[in-house]
């Protein structure tokens, strides 16, 4: 059996989180180690361990995970000034924790090309 991540102890309420955000497919909270002055991880309850590893029967949460930051960027003043929304995939990709989740990053000019 896999070891439970700390992404599903925080939607179990194991780990207290400050959320900003949560339905029975997600739970959204802040980051506790802000890239930029927003800084919300949206995370499927339901584990998968990254995007490579999704399936077309996943099609709908992935885009239930957009939807919802786009929603919270809304909620959060955001939306028109502008926002990123990142996927982290494998250790290149900067994947630290192994569960799939979008970062919602904003309050600042967010530079490109990113990292």
């Amino acid at each position: 059996m896999a070891d439970t991540t700390l992404f599903e102890k925080i939607c179990a309420k194991e780990i207290p989180a400050t959320v900003v955000y949560e339905d029975d497919r997600c739970v959204a909270f802040r980051d506790i180690s802000p890239q930029a002055p927003l800084h919300i991880l949206i995370v499927p309850r339901q584990a998968i361990p990254r995007l490579t590893l999704a399936a077309a029967a996943d099609a709908s949460l992935l885009g239930h995970l957009l939807l919802t930051a786009a929603d919270i960027a809304r909620s959060e003043g955001v939306a028109e000034s502008g926002f990123r929304v990142v996927v982290n995939n494998g250790p290149h990709g900067g994947e630290a924790v192994p569960h799939l989740h979008v970062h919602l990053l904003a309050g600042r000019q967010l530079l490109w090309p990113p990292g």
